[in-house]
């Protein structure tokens, strides 16, 4: 049987993902098998597992830290907000279907028997199980029936590790209160108080920490730094979102008002003089020399925001002289109509940008499956990209096909160049054969404009240096290459750094004496 720790915060973005993660390689180096585990997550970051499944980031993150493939029992339950009220429930990896929150809350005991077989999966193959909990655990309203922080940890007879953010301020209040809110038999499950995210010289934080451990009644078994570490970060509070700046090449991201999987573009972020921004407005663009349009949970809407803000104007403006790029949701915007004929988000049809001469039919069958394959000989700004090979996921709803030259768009005529086709193969013949028709395309490029289907399409090889060597080229200036160029190398030296600093700070003997006192 595995031995099972929880990180649980005092509030989202608490920094419980990076702690897991910390924790799993640090398992990993000590020779352990480890693997992450969250009952149920609530993202718009998504991941496919080879099977076609579907599960968070944040533990696919975690698992490459522990060095394993990620498997869809890692995150048994998956809820992808649709409205503010609402979200798609996946249930092992498929969907079970969308649900008001109230139902679901109603609901979600029924998936008990679920997260436990999920569970005892992964026991099959771990030494240790990290458990991350979500949100808060003192949420009064949330506590009832609670299946993912003190409820199951009941469930599981895990110790806790509790996680407060001394960078928002008031991490004191943030530990005693969320301590006070527990139940007694909650507060005893509680082995070790973490604070996060410190700056400065922890000699000067000292009796803060006394008196927490005075009035909290448990030991602070560390004070972590604000690690400077370029990770996967799924919560909607990331601060890459709100970050502004400028570089020697800027990237814009429409951040759409639901915006999904914008971790395909960390890879841009490891790269000197690169700087992506998420813009909400269109004077935001007029620094730019590229415009991602990223993957949304709700195209249709979005696509309806993107005009009323003026922002799809602006968006179209600047593809008359600069790339444009669109990954899932934002690939169906670039074409020229979005229809929904089945009600799978708002009925009816809808204008796209034009800047590809394409159709979106939007289906309930989600297709979700690994993909791979390459660019053909391209032309315009992302000739760069020929015979570059592709690897990722696809995860949407609906088909895209290119239109009759009769139907195109204005917007289409006047974007100029031939449609260039992306096609990818699927990771196995039965999803290939159930989601890949004659029509289907993983992706075009017509001119300075591309789109594509596929998420992680930056994340392998040079893909993402080999842009932001072109935009460059393309302004006169230089930018010199990371000296990790795979962002999966990268990423695994990232995983060292963020554990090196982790034993720093952290007294890895009481973590063991938690484990060893688990009772599983």
């Amino acid at each position: 049987m595995a031995k099972v720790l929880m990180v649980q915060g005092t509030m989202s973005n608490a920094g419980k993902s990076l702690v897991v993660a910390g924790l799993c390689r640090i398992f990993k180096q000590d020779g352990y098998r480890v693997a992450p585990f969250k009952s149920q997550n609530m993202a718009l970051n998504s991941f496919i597992t080879k099977e076609g499944l579907e599960m968070g980031r944040a533990q696919v993150m975690q698992a490459e830290a522990a060095g394993i493939e990620p498997m869809v029992c890692m995150n048994p339950i998956l809820l992808k907000p649709t409205t503010d009220k609402g979200s798609q429930v996946i249930v092992n990896g498929e969907v079970l279907g969308n649900m008001p929150a109230k139902e679901y809350f109603k609901y979600k005991t029924r998936l008990i028997p679920d997260i436990i077989k999920a569970f005892q999966k992964l026991e099959e193959y771990a030494d240790v199980i990290v458990i991350e909990g979500a949100g808060s655990p003192a949420e009064i309203n949330l506590k009832e029936n609670d299946i993912v922080n003190m409820g199951l940890a009941k469930l599981v007879d895990a110790p806790v590790l509790l996680v407060g953010d001394i960078d928002r301020g008031g991490v004191f209040a943030q530990l005693l209160g969320t301590i006070m809110l527990l139940e007694e038999d909650e507060k005893e499950r509680i082995k070790g108080l973490i604070v996060n995210k410190f700056r400065g010289d922890k000699t000067i934080l000292d009796p803060g920490i006394t008196m927490l451990e005075e009035r909290g009644g448990i030991p602070v078994t560390g004070v972590l730094p604000y690690m400077h570490v370029k990770l996967d970060d799924e919560d909607s509070l990331s601060e890459r979102l709100t970050d502004k700046g400028r570089g020697v090449v800027n990237i814009a991201v429409i951040r759409l008002p639901r915006i999904s999987n914008f971790t395909d573009f960390s890879a841009f972020e490891r790269i000197d003089g690169v700087k992506v921004t998420y813009v909400t407005r269109p004077s935001e663009l007029a620094d730019a020399d590229f415009v991602i349009l990223p993957g949304s949970k709700n195209t249709i809407g979005d696509l309806k925001w993107l005009r009323e803000s003026g922002m799809e104007a602006s968006v179209y403006r600047f593809a008359q002289e600069k790339p444009v790029m669109g990954i899932c949701g934002g690939y169906q915007m670039l074409g020229s109509v979005i229809s929904d004929p089945e009600g799978v988000e708002e009925g009816g049809s809808i204008r796209g940008l034009g800047l590809l001469n394409m159709e979106t039919v939007l289906q309930k069958q989600k297709t979700t499956m690994q993909v791979s394959g390459s660019f053909e000989k391209l032309t315009g700004f992302f000739a760069c990209l020929s015979g570059q090979r592709i690897e990722g996921y696809e995860i949407h709803m609906g088909n895209t096909h290119p239109m009759e030259c009769s139907d195109q768009t204005e917007a289409g005529k006047k974007s100029g160049g031939a449609l260039t086709r992306l096609q990818t193969k699927g990771q196995t013949d039965e999803n290939a054969s159930a989601c890949m028709g004659e029509e289907r395309l993983d992706g075009a490029v017509c001119g300075d404009v591309c789109g594509s289907y596929v998420h992680g399409i930056f994340d392998h090889g040079d893909i993402a240096f080999t842009l932001a060597k072109a935009l460059a080229d393309k302004k006169g200036v230089i930018l010199k290459k990371p000296q990790e160029s795979d962002y999966q190398a990268y990423k695994e030296s990232q995983y060292d750094l963020l554990a090196e600093e982790m034993r720093k700070h952290m007294d890895m003997d009481a973590v063991y004496a938690m484990l060893r006192d688990a009772a599983i």
